[in-house]
C-alpha cells in the first residue's frame, strides 16, 4: 500500500524536476586531472591537457592519452572543473617537453640539468616514472608528496623556473577555460586541488572558484607546500577572495583514506574546536565529496550495522609506499558518522562543523571526465585497457578494478554559469551520484497541506541542504521526495530516508527508512524491504528493468520525531543491479570473473542532508 500511495504521491510532483524554484539540474565533475598534474603524467597521460578535458566533457570525440583511440562521452556534461595539483603545478609537463635549461646556469650545472631531464624523459618514457621520483625522495608518501618535496626541496635548485612553469600552466589554463565557456550551454570553471597527506592521511581538498582567466591572474593556486593545515587554506581564501571578488569553496574528498583525520572532533594541530573554527570550516566547506572513484565515503557496516547497503565500493587503501600498514577504519573517515559528529558538537559549540552537503566526481587522472559503467577509462591512464587492471600496483594494493567508475555532481542551480553553480554549493543544494544521472529532488516544511507538491514545500520550507526549525509547529516536519531513473541507466529499486539524531545525554543514532520502492514487495517485520531480484546475466552482463521503477516518489514523516531532538535527513535512491566495470572487462577477455571487485552493483544518488534545529 505504501508503495502504491509513494508512486501518486510522485506523479503530483514529478513536474518539479523542470520548474521547481526555477532552478534547473546541471551535471558534471569538479574533480578531474590532467597532464598538468604530476601523478597523471607519470603514469601514462602526457597528452590529455585541459582543452582535451573540457572537449570531451562537452561531448567532442578526443584522443585517449595512453591507448591512442578515439574516445568520447556518452552524455555531455553541463559543467566541468579542471583541478590539477597545486604542488608542482605544471612543472613534469615542461620539464619533460622543454628540459630542465637555466640560461644563466655555468657549464658544469648546465650539463647536470641536461642530463637530470635525459633521466625523466628516460623514466616517465618507459613507465618508470614514479618509482624514479619516490627513489629520488624515497620518504615521500605517494606521487604528489614526491612532487611536492622535489619541488620545494630540489626544484628550486635544479630548476630556478619552477615557479614561472607553474605560473604559465594556471595562466594556459584560464585562457583554456574562458575558451571553452558558454554560459547556459557549458560551464568551463577554474580550480585546482590542495593535496596534503600527513602520514599518509589524505586531507585533499579541491578548490573550485568562479574565476574567470582576467580575475584567476591575479592569484596562485594555494598549495600544501606552503602549508599542510586546512585552516590556513581557509585563511587565504578568505584574504583572496576579499582582495579579488572571486568566490571560492574547498571540497574534502576521500575521507575514506584520512585516517580518522578529515571529520576528527579535534583540528589538525590537536586543538579542540572552537565556535569561530567550526564556522570558518562550515563557510569555507559547504560541500564534501562523498563518492569517487577511489571509493563510496558515505559509511560502513561497522558504523551503520542495521544498514544492509552500506558496504558499497570500499576502498581499504592508503596513499602510501609501505602497504604493511593495514586500513583501519574511523568514524571521522565517512560522511554519515560526521554529520552525526556534527550534531554532537553543535550542541557543545552552538555551531555545526560538519553541516555540509555532498556531490560526487571523478578524480580522474586521464583528462576524461569518465563515469560511466560501460564507458569507464580508469582513474590513470594506463587503465584503459582492460589487461593492465591487475596489474602496474604496488603488492596488496589497489588495480584499476578494485577502482570504482564513478561519480557525478548535481547541481539545482539559477543559470549554468560559474557564478550560480559556486552558489549553488555554497548554499548545498547539490547532490552525489556514484555515476547515474538519476533525477533526485528534496523538499522539507512544517505544515504542509497533505496534498502539497515539491514547489508549495520549497515555497513554505527548503530543499535539499537547507536549515528548519519548528518555530512553534506541531508535529513532525514532511519530506516530500521524487526520483526518476537516468534513461541510459537502469531502473530504481527504492528510495531512502538516512535519519541522524542527537539525545539529550548528547549521544547521536542513525536510522535507514525505505519510504518507495519498485515492485510487489512488502516490508518485513523488521520494516526492511526485501531485495529487488538481481537479472543482470553474468555471461553475457546483459539485465533486464522488468523489477524496477522508472520513477519513484514519497511524502514522508518521521515516526521517530521528538521536537526536541536536532537531527538530519536526507535520501539515498538506489537503481536495480547491474554488471560493474570489472565483470564488463572479464566478460571482454574472455574470464569467468574479474579478479577483483563484485561482478554487480547498485548506483545509487546522495542528497544533501536537510537538518532539523530545535
Amino acid at each position: 500500500m505504501l508503495k502504491r500511495v509513494a508512486i501518486f504521491f510522485f506523479m503530483l510532483v514529478v513536474g518539479a524536476f523542470v520548474v521547481a524554484d526555477e532552478r534547473k539540474l546541471l551535471w558534471g565533475d569538479t574533480h578531474l586531472h590532467t597532464s598538468y598534474s604530476f601523478d597523471a603524467f607519470l603514469n601514462g597521460n602526457q597528452s590529455a591537457d585541459p582543452d582535451v578535458a573540457y572537449r570531451y566533457a562537452r561531448g567532442l570525440p578526443v584522443i585517449h592519452p595512453y591507448n591512442r583511440t578515439r574516445v568520447q562521452i556518452g552524455t555531455p556534461l553541463d559543467f566541468l572543473v579542471v583541478t590539477d595539483h597545486a604542488e608542482f603545478y605544471g612543472g613534469i609537463r615542461d620539464i619533460y617537453n622543454d628540459g630542465i635549461n637555466d640560461p644563466d646556469a655555468g657549464l658544469i650545472d648546465g650539463l647536470l640539468q641536461w642530463y637530470g631531464t635525459r633521466q625523466i624523459r628516460q623514466a616517465i618514457d618507459e613507465g618508470e616514472g614514479p618509482a624514479y621520483f619516490a627513489d629520488q625522495l624515497p620518504k615521500a608518501e605517494d606521487p604528489v608528496d614526491a612532487a611536492s618535496r622535489w619541488s620545494d626541496d630540489t626544484g628550486g635548485r635544479l630548476v630556478p623556473g619552477v615557479e614561472l612553469s607553474a605560473s604559465n600552466a594556471w595562466a594556459r589554463l584560464g585562457k583554456i577555460a574562458d575558451s571553452h565557456n558558454a554560459p547556459g550551454t557549458f560551464t568551463a570553471l577554474l580550480g585546482w586541488e590542495w593535496s596534503t597527506i600527513p602520514g599518509g592521511a589524505n586531507l585533499h581538498r579541491v578548490v573550485v572558484s568562479d574565476a574567470d582567466a582576467e580575475t584567476a591572474s591575479e592569484f596562485m593556486p594555494f598549495s600544501s607546500v606552503t602549508s599542510p593545515y586546512p585552516e590556513d587554506l581557509w585563511a587565504w581564501l578568505e584574504s583572496t577572495s576579499a582582495e579579488t571578488g572571486v568566490n571560492f569553496v574547498a571540497i574534502p574528498h576521500n575521507s575514506n583514506i584520512s585516517k580518522g583525520q578529515m571529520f576528527a572532533d579535534q583540528t589538525l594541530r590537536g586543538e579542540a574546536f572552537t565556535a569561530e573554527y567550526a564556522e570558518t570550516r562550515a563557510r569555507w566547506e559547504p560541500v564534501v565529496e562523498v563518492t569517487q572513484i577511489k571509493g563510496d565515503s558515505e559509511t560502513l557496516p561497522e558504523f551503520s550495522p542495521d544498514d544492509p547497503f552500506a558496504d558499497f565500493e570500499l576502498y581499504p587503501w592508503y596513499i602510501q609506499q609501505d602497504r604493511a600498514v593495514a586500513y583501519e577504519p574511523k568514524p571521522g573517515d565517512y560522511i554519515r558518522p560526521a554529520l552525526r559528529t556534527g550534531l554532537a558538537l553543535e550542541a557543545e559549540l552552538g555551531v555545526n562543523p560538519f553541516r555540509f552537503g555532498v556531490i560526487g566526481s571523478t578524480d580522474s587522472h586521464t583528462g576524461l571526465s569518465s563515469a560511466e559503467e560501460p564507458n569507464f577509462w580508469g582513474k590513470m591512464a594506463y587503465d584503459s585497457i582492460p589487461e593492465n587492471k591487475s596489474g602496474r600496483t604496488i603488492a596488496g594494493g589497489p588495480t584499476g578494478w578494485t577502482m570504482q567508475a564513478g561519480g557525478l555532481a548535481a547541481v539545482w542551480a539559477d543559470e549554468n554559469d560559474r557564478g550560480a553553480i559556486v552558489e549553488a554549493f555554497k548554499r548545498r543544494e547539490v547532490y552525489a551520484t556514484t555515476g547515474s544521472r538519476i533525477a533526485l529532488r528534496l523538499a522539507a516544511g512544517f505544515g504542509l497541506p497533505d496534498d502539497a507538491d515539491v514547489d508549495a514545500a520549497l515555497e513554505a520550507g527548503v530543499p535539499m541542504g537547507g536549515i528548519l526549525s519548528a518555530d512553534g509547529q506541531d508535529g513532525a516536519p514532511m519530506l516530500i521526495v521524487s526520483a526518476s531513473r537516468d534513461p541510459q541507466s537502469a531502473a530504481l529499486d527504492r528510495v531512502q530516508v538516512v535519519k541522524g539524531w542527537v539525545d539529550s545525554k548528547g549521544q547521536t543514532h542513525e536510522a535507514v527508512f525505505d519510504v518507495a520502492w519498485s515492485g510487489d514487495r512488502a516490508p518485513g517485520a523488521d520494516g526492511k524491504v526485501p531485495p529487488v531480484p538481481n537479472t543482470v546475466d553474468l555471461k553475457t552482463g546483459h539485465w533486464t528493468d522488468e523489477h524496477g521503477a522508472a520513477e519513484l516518489g514519497a511524502r514522508w514523516q518521521d515516526p521517530q520525531f521528538d521536537p526536541t531532538q536536532a537531527a538530519f535527513y536526507y535520501v539515498r535512491v538506489l537503481e536495480i543491479p547491474t554488471p560493474r566495470h570489472s565483470h564488463l572487462d572479464a566478460i571482454a577477455l574472455g574470464l569467468e570473473a574479474a579478479a577483483e571487485g563484485p561482478p554487480t552493483i547498485q548506483e545509487r544518488a546522495y542528497s544533501s542532508p536537510v537538518w532539523y534545529t530545535p
